[in-house]
């Protein structure tokens, strides 16, 4: 837990005082191209879909989940498969930063519980869903109503009996052609009982927005607000073609979007205006969406905002695009805000858990070398913009050193 912040100055003063003489004190000095920065948030990550990075951006969202996504998700029937990708996403993705990550497991509630068991054993804080899927899908992939309520029930319980204060269950639909309203019903009456987050995705792609409002006759936001699933804890991935009465929705709920620009380009789904969400009052964290993108590092997503954002602004006289500050919100205190975890982490407010990253802008074998003296903003924006896993030099969750 973070005791107190304070100047450089600040620590003669401690010093004087004798903390830093205490055997269990231990004093960091991070050098002048070193920085302690918050830990970064995943807030929409399919942990299944690993393997896939870099495969399929030659189509369309819903012809791309026939195409490869179901079919790699069916392995995961196989536990020992399933251990080898989730202890994989689970290393790398700490490697890249990420200190809490929102992920969608498996349809398979047992593998969905490897998936717990890596992120426990590697110390990540995560939420993690197992997927509800009834329609949509193929005959050998998909459940019957009634099995998806009962596995749901029975993973949260799992989870929970974990006792591990880093990992919760989410609730996790996972769209709204995936399921029948009756199916939606029920899990928002899990959400209520056991008090969960939910996510899922909207509004992603025109195709799918079509076919939801053909299924439904009403808007997707509305869809999931019918069924007892906007909640003040509920994260909702893309949002892209989201109408101005349905933000309005999400803003009343307090529900908050999940930007993942990687994905939206590389599946040609389209441009989120995160600029209208925040006018909205809409909470918006920064998601990488694996494999929909194809990096499962948020530093990534934050450059891939920034270029969605500022290639938004060619088309709209007197548009502001995002800036690097903005993005470095979206993918810290932003992401734990949209994750209803801003109480715990995402700054280094006091009172709060120590999730951190030191970054090194002079560490050997970078993308960039270190020529210039830089302020401390300026080794962030350096950071930001040609940065990647190997100036992380340690991560750190919950004061635990993970890297």
């Amino acid at each position: 837990m973070i005791v107190a912040t304070g100047k450089k100055e600040d620590l003669e003063q401690a010093r004087a005082q004798h903390l830093a003489d205490e055997q269990d004190v231990m004093v960091v000095m991070l050098s002048d191209r070193q920085l302690l920065i918050p830990g970064l948030v995943d807030s929409h990550i399919h942990a299944p879909q690993y393997p896939n990075c870099g495969l399929g951006y030659d189509k369309p969202l819903l012809d791309w989940l026939q195409a490869y996504t179901y079919k790699l998700e069916r392995k995961y029937r196989d536990l020992e498969y399933s251990k080898k990708v989730f202890n994989a996403v689970v290393r790398k993705t700490l490697n890249h930063g990420t200190t809490t990550a929102c992920y969608f497991a498996s349809m398979f509630e047992d593998a969905s519980m490897i998936l717990v068991d890596a992120v426990i054993e590697h110390g990540q804080r995560a939420f993690v869903g197992k997927i509800n899927m009834t329609t949509l899908a193929p005959d050998d992939y998909k459940e019957t109503p009634e099995e998806t309520i009962k596995l749901t029930r029975k993973f949260i319980e799992a989870v929970r009996s974990k006792n591990c204060d880093l990992v919760e269950p989410i609730i996790t639909p996972r769209f709204a052609l995936s399921l029948e309203m009756d199916s939606m019903v029920e899990l928002g009456h899990l959400v209520k009982e056991y008090d969960v987050n939910v996510q899922t995705h909207i509004s992603e792609n025109q195709d799918e927005v079509k076919e939801v409002n053909k299924k439904y006759g009403i808007q997707y936001a509305n869809v999931y607000d019918e069924a007892g699933l906007l909640t003040p804890k509920t994260v909702l991935a893309h949002g892209i073609y989201l109408s101005d009465e349905e933000l309005s929705l999400l803003r009343q709920r307090g529900s908050s979007v999940s930007h993942c620009p990687d994905s939206n380009t590389c599946l040609k789904s389209g441009m989120c205006d995160v600029r209208r969400l925040f006018n909205f009052g809409i909470k918006v964290g920064l998601g990488t969406d694996v494999s929909g993108g194809p990096s499962p590092s948020i530093v990534s997503a934050m450059r891939s905002a920034l270029a969605t954002s500022i290639n938004l602004s060619f088309s709209q006289k007197n548009y502001k695009p995002l800036n690097y500050m903005d993005v470095f919100y979206l993918a810290t205190l932003g992401g734990a805000e949209a994750l209803s975890l801003d109480h715990k982490i995402g700054n280094f407010e006091v009172g709060k858990e120590f999730d951190a990253l030191v970054v090194d802008m002079g560490a050997e074998n970078c993308n960039t070398d270190m020529l210039l003296d830089c302020s401390p903003l300026e080794l962030l924006q350096k950071f930001i913009y040609t940065g990647d896993d190997r100036n992380i030099s340690n991560v750190f969750v919950a004061g635990k050193s993970v890297k």
